[in-house]
């Protein structure tokens, strides 16, 4: 009985020695992965709102994913894209190579835009104003979360009229695409009178 009790738990040391040796392994190998550099992405992503969609086709109803993404790089770019796929991975995947073709340059001076701008798109109206260091970003639901993937950290917002959130994303770009820099202002100084009266 003695000699069976022996051979028993012999494999079983064996057993649980092999085990330890292969949880090493796994343990070296996620080590390798984690020390892997990982490249900062240039472009921050952020899905905005996903909706699903319905066609009526001889067979019955299909049904498809609409996702709305908002693409900025944190200090002058953003963009927006809609696009539809049959699940939502591949409709966000779509919606943001949508957004990165159509990204537009804004103006930012001191953290905040250099004026106001007003844009009615469908039944959407959107209005954005400048604002004093340390007030923040004053907007909600669909304008906070583009002007939060862009350079922008103060500013004053109001939408009004349709609640629709493409609509709204698109006339929020629609008026950063119409801000201009205060150089270029009609009523602008030339550089060379503002020097001299700086030198006066």
């Amino acid at each position: 009985m003695a000699e069976q009790t022996t051979q028993t738990r012999a494999p079983r040391a064996h057993s649980t020695d092999r085990q330890g040796a292969q949880g090493g392994r796994g343990r070296r190998d996620n080590n390798r992965r984690n020390d892997a550099p990982q490249e900062p992405k240039e472009f921050e992503e952020l899905v905005i709102n996903i909706d699903r969609v319905a066609r009526v086709v001889k067979g019955g109803r299909r049904f498809r994913f609409k996702a709305l993404v908002v693409v900025g790089n944190r200090k002058d770019k953003v963009g927006v894209g809609v696009s539809k796929g049959a699940d939502v991975q591949s409709a966000v995947a779509k919606a943001t190579n949508v957004a990165k073709k159509n990204m537009i340059t804004i103006p930012v001076v001191n953290s905040t835009i250099p004026h106001d701008a007003e844009v009615k798109l469908a039944g959407a109206r959107v209005l954005i104003k400048p604002a004093a260091p340390g007030t923040g970003i004053i907007a909600g639901g669909v304008v906070r979360q583009i002007i939060g993937v862009t350079g922008i950290t103060n500013m004053l917002s109001k939408s009004l009229g349709s609640t629709n959130k493409v609509n709204i994303a698109y006339a929020t770009i629609d008026a950063l695409r119409t801000l201009v820099p205060k150089d270029q202002w009609l009523n602008a100084e030339p550089a060379k009178k503002s020097a001299k009266k700086e030198a006066k």
